[in-house]
């Protein structure tokens, strides 16, 4: 099999993966039925991208393979409204995102003249030298600034997304984060390809032109099956946050301000620290700032400040250190011997074991069964 031929297979392998996937998340039946749709259309959108790769074998339709090639322009879009919906439970389309359009849109109208109402032999002499032609110079001018403007946006959204939740949930759900971290410098790393492979494309060098596709193409294939597996194997990955919320640094200011002596502070952490320590609120999984704030009484944005500001820790850290405190208790008590520390884990608040772990080592600087041992 030549190189050719390597890489229409590759290409319709990843496009088949794509398309099953996307058909999978469709019609499968669930409460996140905006953030399916949009990776639907993302891995749609990237299958007809990619099928270009051995289009020429069925399609003759220079219009149908521009507008293959201009579509790849929907394909950050889509994936910055997917990020969005998948981090905010409030997240919903709305007129202003139809905004995202316009690039696709300006490339399309830049075709008209030359391609799309061109016939016969000016049409074909246009597709055949179109990679020099001033209109795809253009196109990939808006696309390299569009990629970069979108990959910007996805980071900060993920940023804030755990900013927030580590302010406000205790439930170990960064996997969202680094999962969706994941996700994005993989297509990263995708799009360095597609750069390296259009400035070779304006090379002699033919073969390696071909090597960039290939290589381009397996990695979206791997990370179509590779998002496949995390589905899964990790069905809570999609624990969301409400998008009105803000992190405690935009509103400890304006709480600072307000008449709030050194003396109440200290009474209301102390009042904190020991409903922590007595009623143990931490073993439950889920609990959240705002779950919290009912049972000990104190406004959500001030009990957000004191443990934030006041002892400096994320509410995510604050409440794993009782947990991981209680658990030490449980592994020194020869009456729990028995237990496995999967079973300590669970009866003391965590429901991940990579979580605990990395709770545990950091307070003990020991794992759990180190320090049980000693």
């Amino acid at each position: 099999m030549d190189k050719l031929s390597f890489l229409e297979v590759i290409a319709a392998m990843a496009v088949f993966v794509s398309l099953l996937l996307a058909v999978f998340l469709l019609t499968v039946k669930t409460e996140r039925k905006l953030e399916n749709r949009l990776f639907a259309a993302f891995l749609i959108i990237n299958a007809i991208d990619i099928s270009g790769l051995f289009m020429h074998l069925f399609v003759d339709s220079y219009n149908l393979k521009a507008f293959k090639i201009s579509a790849y322009l929907l394909v950050m879009p889509l994936f910055y409204l997917y990020v969005n919906a998948v981090c905010y439970s409030d997240f919903t389309l709305k007129r202003k995102h139809l905004l995202h359009l316009i690039p696709f849109i300006v490339v399309n109208l830049i075709l008209v003249p030359r391609l799309y109402l061109a016939e016969g032999a000016a049409k074909e002499q246009f597709f055949t030298t179109m990679w020099n032609s001033p209109e795809m110079l253009v196109y990939q001018l808006i696309g390299e600034l569009q990629f970069f403007f979108y990959i910007v946006g996805v980071f900060l959204v993920l940023k804030k997304y755990r900013e927030i939740y580590l302010e406000n949930y205790t439930n170990p759900n960064t996997l969202l984060y680094k999962w969706l971290s994941q996700l994005t410098v993989i297509f990263l790393v995708i799009h360095v390809c597609i750069i390296f492979k259009n400035i070779v494309r304006y090379t002699q060098h033919r073969d390696l032109f071909i090597w960039l596709n290939i290589v381009a193409g397996t990695v979206f294939l791997l990370a179509a099956c590779w998002f496949i597996l995390k589905a899964l194997n990790y069905p809570e990955l999609f624990r969301r946050i409400d998008s009105t919320l803000l992190p405690a640094k935009d509103f400890a200011e304006t709480l600072e301000t307000e008449n709030k002596t050194n003396e109440t502070k200290s009474s209301q952490i102390e009042q904190l620290k020991k409903f922590m320590v007595e009623k143990e609120p931490f073993l439950e999984p889920s609990l959240t700032i705002q779950e919290l704030a009912d049972q000990v009484n104190i406004p959500v944005r001030e009990l957000s400040v004191l443990i934030n500001h006041h002892l400096n820790q994320h509410f995510f850290d604050f409440v794993n250190e009782y947990r991981v405190k209680k658990a030490m208790i449980l592994l020194k008590d020869p009456a729990k011997k028995e237990y496995t520390v999967l079973e300590i884990l669970y009866e003391v608040g965590f429901n991940s074991k990579s979580s605990f772990h990395t709770s545990f080592k950091k307070y003990t600087n020991q794992t759990p069964t180190a320090f049980r041992n000693s």
